[in-house]
């Protein structure tokens, strides 16, 4: 986990928001049942509520902020479990195992979803789903590694290229 973050601060920049205080996790996970991998509580510890490149949203789940991810979660699980919805996704959404939990945005139309692993000790995945089409792509890898590739301007369907030529950056989500 260490070696993801590092890596992610090399190619993002230092982070300024360094959140220690374990109870918004506790709480979110506990109202939805699931325990979020450590690799994806560890980077939005470290950089809260962002947008990456101008695309990619990430939220932090600390109540008083104006982005939680909890209170996304809780939309989102509600969107993504209506009828029409369901159909352009490989599972159905939620906490149990096989299903997946929508963790992640981009301004482009893509949604970004954490798999829950079939056995405990198995690792999470990223499935990607193109809003604008019924096309979606399982990455089985880490949300870390998922995240790095996607600074590293790989194409994890959501592409950085385009919108951060130069180098990634990002900026508190207003």
């Amino acid at each position: 986990m260490v070696a993801t973050l590092s890596q992610v601060k090399t190619l993002l920049g230092e982070p300024r928001f360094n959140w220690s205080d374990p109870a918004p996790w506790t709480a979110m996970e506990q109202e939805f049942s699931v325990e979020f991998p450590a690799d994806f509580r560890e980077i939005v510890n470290a950089y809260g509520s962002i947008q990456i490149n101008g695309q990619l949203c990430l939220e932090h789940p600390a109540g008083h902020l104006l982005h939680s991810l909890g209170e996304t979660i809780r939309g989102d699980l509600e969107m993504w479990r209506e009828e029409d919805m369901a159909g352009f996704l490989p599972s159905p959404v939620g906490a149990n195992p096989g299903e997946l939990m929508p963790v992640a945005s981009a301004t482009t139309g893509e949604w970004v979803f954490l798999r829950v692993p079939d056995d405990p000790s198995s690792p999470w995945c990223v499935v990607v789903q193109e809003l604008d089409s019924p096309a979606w792509t399982v990455h089985e890898m880490t949300f870390g590694e998922w995240l790095l590739a996607y600074l590293r301007g790989e194409d994890v369907t959501v592409c950085s290229r385009n919108f951060a030529p130069d180098r990634p950056f990002y900026e508190p989500l207003s």
